[in-house]
């Protein structure tokens, strides 16, 4: 009969670098939620990051790997030695080429330890090479011991697109924390901090500024209504390459008065508090965390109906789901929210209890706390506390 474990299981996370991003929020919260419940190390093949080196100040290990230009085959034997120097027990890969190292490195390591894929975000268009399908199915998906991913889309794409069927790829959809967003806040007084006054309607995208996400759009759609809603303000949260390029695009479509850019925000609860409606135009999404945050900050959504946006958000209940690239589309479904507003609190409140019931950050933990027990040969816990609604 074996004994009974003493210790909470070993589990390294391995990703690209510990940016603020989607993948590596979640890694971060896993970390500071399961505090105590695991032994956390965190394997980064690019560099540490900003949220790593929090993670290092809080005293989390992370270790740079320094990967090198091209196919780095030093870099499994690097990882391997770390493997095995902390006794690691489950390895958690994020994203594609983290996966591929840590396959690698796992088939160096004596001690076998177990290993999770799990998928986020794809590429638009989302192609790869035949020789990498071959290698995925012939080869690393027999080194994975399980394999999921954040939505229905990215999993499909994992099990079709990358190869991997018929290995069965579980969806664990992401999840914020509920109680940090829709709290009340003097609306009036944050919106003089903004330059906007009381009574303006307002729109928020928080983004980076990416052509994946396709503020482009999103400001032709917005030039299109302008003059008929003189009072409505386009709110673009965040920062990137095609800020300059976007801000010259506002100036041309002469909506300058009516867009205000506002850079990285930190308050991203408040802002979501002090506006009316939530708009986000990408090419290519997987579960997008800005999005459950709009819904769950109360809402109305316009996004385009690429990768998970379509199993968040139910067109017509909590907000509108638009083709990709279609401003005029676009146009319209803002058009609407700004003409009823109404609607958009009827929408705000039906995507708060979709939250609310299906994308609970606690949930989304629980279920990756019980999976490293499971994969370590741990019983499992007893459920943790869930989010307060």
């Amino acid at each position: 009969m074996m004994d009974r474990p003493t210790s909470p299981p070993r589990v390294a996370f391995v990703l690209h670098l510990m940016q603020v991003a989607g993948a590596e929020m979640l890694v971060a919260q896993i970390i500071r939620r399961l505090r105590g419940h695991i032994e956390p190390t965190v394997l980064c093949l690019d560099g540490i990051g900003t949220l790593g080196e929090q993670l290092l100040a809080e005293g989390v290990p992370v270790v740079h790997l320094h990967r090198k230009p091209g196919r780095d085959w030093g870099l499994p034997w690097r990882m391997a030695r770390e493997l095995s120097h902390r006794r690691i027990q489950v390895i958690h890969a994020h994203q594609y080429t983290p996966f591929f190292y840590a396959a690698l490195a796992r088939s160096l390591t004596w001690s076998r330890p177990r290993l999770i894929f799990t998928e986020h975000g794809r590429h638009f268009p989302d192609v790869v090479s035949a020789t990498r399908r071959r290698i995925n199915h012939l080869v690393l998906r027999h080194l994975a011991t399980e394999v999921n991913a954040c939505c229905a889309f990215s999993a499909q794409a994992v099990g079709q697109i990358d190869g991997f069927s018929p290995t069965p790829i579980e969806v664990i959809p992401n999840g914020i924390e509920l109680a940090a967003y829709g709290q009340p806040l003097d609306r009036a007084a944050y919106r003089a901090t903004l330059g906007v006054g009381a009574m303006d309607t307002l729109l928020a995208c928080v983004a980076r500024f990416h052509p994946v996400k396709d503020h482009a759009m999103l400001i032709r759609a917005f030039a299109r209504i302008a003059p008929r809603f003189p009072q409505a303000k386009l709110l673009l949260a965040g920062e990137g390459p095609l800020r300059e390029s976007l801000e010259q695009q506002v100036a041309e479509a002469g909506i300058a008065e009516q867009v205000r850019f506002l850079g990285v925000r930190r308050d991203v609860p408040q802002l979501l508090a002090a506006v009316d409606a939530f708009a986000l135009t990408s090419v290519s999404e997987a579960a997008s965390l800005t999005v459950l945050e709009a819904m769950a900050s109360r809402l109305p959504v316009v996004v385009t109906a690429v990768g998970g946006n379509p199993e968040m958000v139910r067109d017509g209940i909590d907000g509108d789901l638009v083709p990709r690239g279609d401003d005029a589309a676009c146009a319209e479904a803002l058009a609407r929210l700004l003409a009823d507003p109404a609607l958009g609190r009827k929408r705000g409140e039906a995507g708060r209890e979709r939250v609310e019931e299906r994308y609970r950050l606690a949930d989304t933990i629980e279920r990756y706390h019980q999976l490293y027990r499971r994969l370590a040969g741990y019983p499992a816990s007893p459920p943790r506390s869930g989010d307060a609604p």
